[in-house]
C-alpha cells in the first residue's frame, strides 16, 4: 500500500480541516478519547482544526495528515517546546488513524515521519501522553517508547468516569535521518 503523509501548512488548513474534522469526529466517536468527549460534532472538530492556525503559523506546532488511495487515512502533530531549556525536546499529540486503516502500518509511518520532523527541528526528546491500558500504549511501546508514570484519573468520560494516563518518552538517536522517511510530503510503501 502506498501511503502519503504531508504536512498541512497554515495556508492549506482552512482547505484540509473538513477532512481532519471528518477523521476526529470518527476516531472520538468510535472510542478514541483524543482530547474530546463522544459525542464529537462537526462544528466543534473543525473550530478545533481552525484553532491551530497560530501555532501553525508560527512554527510551533507541525500538523501531519496520511492518506492512502482510499483516502484520508489518519493525523498526528508534533508540538515543539518554545521555552529556552526546552529546545531539544517535543510532545506528540493527537495521533490516530481511521479505523478502517488501522493495522495497515499508518500510525508507523506517521511516528517515522515524526521523528523525522524531530530530528530535522534538532529535537531528541520526545514525550507524550495516552490513556492507560488503551491499545495506544500498547502500539507506543512497541515504537520503542519507555514509562515516565502514571497519573491517576487524568481524563474524565462522558459519564464522569475517571482514566488514568501513562506518559511516555522516546529519546531519538543522534543519527543521520532515517532514510525510509526521505522528506515530508512524499509518498511511502508499507508493507502490507
Amino acid at each position: 500500500m502506498t501511503l502519503h503523509i504531508k504536512p498541512v501548512l497554515p495556508t492549506d488548513l482552512e482547505e484540509t480541516a473538513p477532512v481532519l474534522t471528518s477523521l476526529l469526529c470518527r476516531a472520538v466517536n468510535g472510542g478514541s478519547a483524543l482530547g474530546f468527549l463522544p459525542p464529537l460534532t462537526a462544528l466543534e472538530a473543525h473550530v478545533y482544526w481552525l484553532s491551530l492556525a497560530p501555532e501553525l503559523q508560527s512554527g510551533a506546532r507541525l500538523l501531519l495528515a496520511a492518506y492512502t488511495p482510499h483516502g484520508p487515512a489518519g493525523s498526528a502533530q508534533l508540538v515543539l517546546s518554545t521555552a529556552p531549556n526546552g529546545r531539544h525536546r517535543a510532545e506528540i499529540q493527537k495521533l490516530f488513524v481511521a479505523s478502517e486503516a488501522r493495522g495497515q502500518g499508518v500510525g508507523r509511518a506517521l511516528i517515522a515521519a515524526l521523528h523525522y520532523a524531530a530530528r530535522r527541528s534538532h529535537r531528541s526528546l520526545l514525550i507524550l501522553n495516552t490513556r492507560r491500558g488503551h491499545p495506544a500504549e500498547g502500539f507506543y511501546r512497541r515504537m520503542g517508547y519507555h514509562e515516565v508514570g502514571v497519573i491517576p484519573g487524568w481524563t474524565v468520560g462522558s459519564q464522569g468516569e475517571r482514566y488514568d494516563h501513562v506518559t511516555l518518552y522516546h529519546e531519538l538517536a543522534h543519527t543521520s535521518l532515517s532514510p525510509r522517511v526521505a522528506r515530508l510530503g512524499t509518498s511511502v510503501r508499507v508493507p502490507d
